[in-house]
This record gives structure tokens, C-alpha cells and sequence, in this order.
């Protein structure tokens, strides 16, 4: 929904997925030091498999209908890590489902933490862990971006609101039980499990993870999984930086 909007120019400002962005890169802006990053691991975007990833390459694979960001993560290392071309279907995030017809399933977010709880089987292969091998950055999934229009002509406001979210930033790190408590209620699992799921992402926006996010981009361009090439402009204090890759 927010990156719809965004794309379709009904918000000035909004966190997006990291693909959204790529597609509205020629009139966006990203703030400063904001993400939703991993440094290896994410535990949230996995790979279900009878064989390990490397032996499907060629294989069917099943994949979630609701991130690009992480379906295009895949195709990127399906094909560029381990040299492969496998069949893609849609299917809704149950994985029974999706692996009576397949190789392999992908599934994001809640659906892929409650599966790795199960005792199914199967091989279980975290996308952040692979890139991070394989390219030796983090994956930043999620970004937040203003769109350029709109930072020139409100640049005080947007000073105020990028300094906003710094400081929330801060306070949800000092305190993640609330954000835990949920978790807890919602999805399940443990107190333990949810601290070191979220104190294991990362939530600046370094010039690692530029690096990162910028070889991803470059990766989903040169296989024709976005239309244009990405520049990646950072706003500061009225002033933009562009990301070199």
C-alpha cells in the first residue's frame, strides 16, 4: 500500500521497500541513516528446500506474493551466485502448499518465522545470510524515502521529520519490549526469540549498506528486473549525496 502510493506520487514521504524505491528512484530521495537492513542473517526472508539451493538451480520454485524486494533478492542470487534459471509460480505463503508443486518455496516476514518453528523437513536457507556470503555486504530491505518535489520546497519540515525519526529510532532501541510484547501476542514464540530477531537487524543506513543496496540495484538492472538504472540521492540538511557504486 505505502509503496503504491508513493509510486503513484499520494505521499510525500513514507518508509518503502527497497525495490519500490529502485523503481522511483528518478523522484525520490532517501533519508539519512534510516533502514530496515541485516548484516548477514534476517531470519524472516528464508528459502523452504528438499535439496540445498545450489542443487534446485534449475529447479521449480514457489515464491510469496508479497515482496518484490525479496523475490528479486532471489532471482538475483539464483542466478548470479549460483548460475541458474529455475521455473517461477505465485502462490499464497502457505508452504504445504507451495512445496507439493515445487523444488523450493519462499516465503517472508511472519509467514517464513512460523515455518522455520516447524519440524518439516526441509532445508531452511536465509536469503541475508547467502548475499552476505556471497557479495560480503548486508541486505537493506526497506528504506525511507521523501519525494524529491517535495523535500525542495518543504526543507525545514523535512529537517524537523528526519530528526523525528532519529530520535524515535533511539527510543524504540533503548526499549524493544513493547515491540516484543507484540510480537508475543500476534505471531507467537518467545521473549527471547523476538529480542534477538530485532536486535539483530540493523536500522542505519551506512555507506556499507549503500554499497550493498547499490550492487543490488545494479544485479536487478543488468537482469532486466528494473526498467532503469538506480541512483541513490541522500538527503542532509537541504543538501542531497549521491551514492556511488
Amino acid at each position: 500500500m505505502l509503496n503504491r502510493k508513493m509510486l503513484k506520487g499520494e505521499l510525500d514521504l513514507s518508509p518503502v521497500s527497497s525495490f519500490a524505491f529502485g523503481y522511483g528512484s528518478d523522484r525520490f530521495i532517501l533519508l539519512p541513516d534510516l533502514s530496515v537492513s541485516s548484516d548477514g542473517p534476517v531470519n524472516s526472508i528464508l528459502l523452504f528446500s528438499r535439496k540445498p539451493p545450489e542443487e534446485i538451480k534449475n529447479g521449480v520454485i514457489a515464491l510469496t506474493n508479497t515482496s518484490a524486494t525479496s523475490v528479486n533478492l532471489l532471482k538475483i542470487i539464483m542466478e548470479k551466485a549460483y548460475g541458474g534459471q529455475p521455473t517461477y509460480w505465485d502462490s499464497e505463503p502457505v508452504l504445504d502448499t507451495m512445496m507439493d508443486q515445487s523444488d523450493a518455496a519462499l516465503l517472508i516476514g511472519d509467514h517464513a518465522i512460523q515455518a522455520s518453528w516447524r519440524d518439516h523437513g526441509y532445508i531452511v536457507t536465509d536469503l541475508g545470510e547467502v548475499w552476505k556470503q556471497w557479495t560480503g555486504y548486508g541486505m537493506t530491505f526497506a528504506v525511507w524515502a521523501v519525494q524529491q518535489s517535495f523535500a525542495e520546497s518543504h526543507p525545514r519540515f523535512l529537517s524537523k521529520v528526519s530528526e523525528a525519526f532519529e530520535e524515535s529510532k533511539r527510543r524504540s532501541l533503548a526499549d524493544l519490549n513493547p515491540l516484543v510484547d507484540k510480537a508475543c501476542r500476534e505471531i507467537g514464540g518467545t521473549t527471547d526469540y523476538w529480542h534477538h530477531y530485532f536486535n539483530n537487524l540493523c536500522y542505519d543506513f551506512s555507506e556499507q549498506r549503500q554499497s550493498g543496496l547499490a550492487l543490488y540495484f545494479s544485479y536487478a538492472y543488468e537482469m532486466g528486473l528494473l526498467p532503469n538504472k538506480v541512483d541513490m540521492n541522500i538527503w542532509s540538511d537541504n543538501t542531497l549525496t549521491r551514492v556511488k557504486e
